[in-house]
């Protein structure tokens, strides 16, 4: 039986997908471990270019399930003690998979674990923080934009966080490793949540059982990001909108009301 499944979702990310996986299968990983392609729909061929690899398996959704419901896939055809989602656009450097296990192997504490993740360039990415609220947003949207625009403050500032250990709230799915019998407690990912928050939300739902989320920077992992806006913006930005929705109905339903209005003045 294998220690850790990987769990790659894939939708229309053919190039991306085959450089993932040839940064997992060029630097073997020690670990025992099965990687699991669930393919949502596509229509470039990324379900051929995942079965050209050995020892991959692979999913076909018949349909575009979302995020959430594919993970949740893999996850249910898994076998592993512990859980890795790691999104199709990430690049695995040797040994980082070996090192995030080992993270999480001495820290019983910790149910979730995340990693250091940087773009291309190498520069680092917020992935991590507090429960989604409006202050919570504003100051990370702000910290994101910061980022995007270059600015050399918010650069350095999250250059300085991302090198220091934490224990937030919830870390990204683009790279996620978790305990299974946790994962499993808390009913795996909400597949309310199509694409966007499902991770802040899993990370709620271990916390609510008394589990902690750990960033550590002692493991990097690339993430390339933005397949997905890039190709489709508009129906990205609808399902972000639809996600974050459905987020504060369940976590802020007092507030929710307030940012169907807010949401429908932005987007006229």
């Amino acid at each position: 039986m294998p220690a850790l499944s990987i769990i790659i979702v894939s939708f229309n990310t053919r190039g991306h997908l085959e450089r993932c996986l040839a940064s997992l299968h060029h630097a073997p990983i020690d670990t025992p471990h099965e990687i699991i392609i669930v393919d949502n729909g596509s229509s470039d061929g990324s379900a051929d270019v995942a079965r050209s690899w050995p020892d991959v398996q692979v999913i076909d959704a018949g349909s575009n399930k979302g995020f959430a419901a594919a993970n949740n896939l893999g996850i249910r055809a898994s076998h592993g003690a512990a859980l890795l989602l790691l999104n199709s656009d990430t690049v695995v450097p040797a040994g980082a998979i070996d090192r995030l296990m080992s993270v999480l192997q001495a820290h019983p504490e910790a149910t979730v674990v995340g990693p250091r993740l940087v773009d291309g360039d190498g520069r680092a990415e917020l992935s991590f923080g507090a429960m989604i609220s409006p202050l919570a947003e504003f100051r990370q949207k702000r910290m994101v934009r910061g980022l995007a625009n270059g600015d050399r403050a918010a650069v350095a500032k999250v250059d300085g966080m991302t090198r220091q250990v934490q224990w937030p709230d919830w870390v990204s799915g683009a790279c996620l490793l978790v305990r299974r019998a946790e994962a499993e407690t808390v009913g795996l990912l909400d597949e309310r949540f199509f694409m966007y928050t499902e991770d802040v939300d899993f990370c709620a739902a271990i916390r609510s059982r008394g589990g902690r989320v750990l960033f550590t920077p002692a493991v990097e992992i690339v993430h390339l990001g933005g397949r997905s806006k890039a190709t489709a913006p508009r129906s990205t930005h609808e399902a972000y909108r639809r996600s974050h929705q459905a987020f504060y109905e369940k976590h802020h339903p007092w507030l929710a009301p307030w940012l169907r209005v807010y949401t429908k003045l932005v987007d006229r």
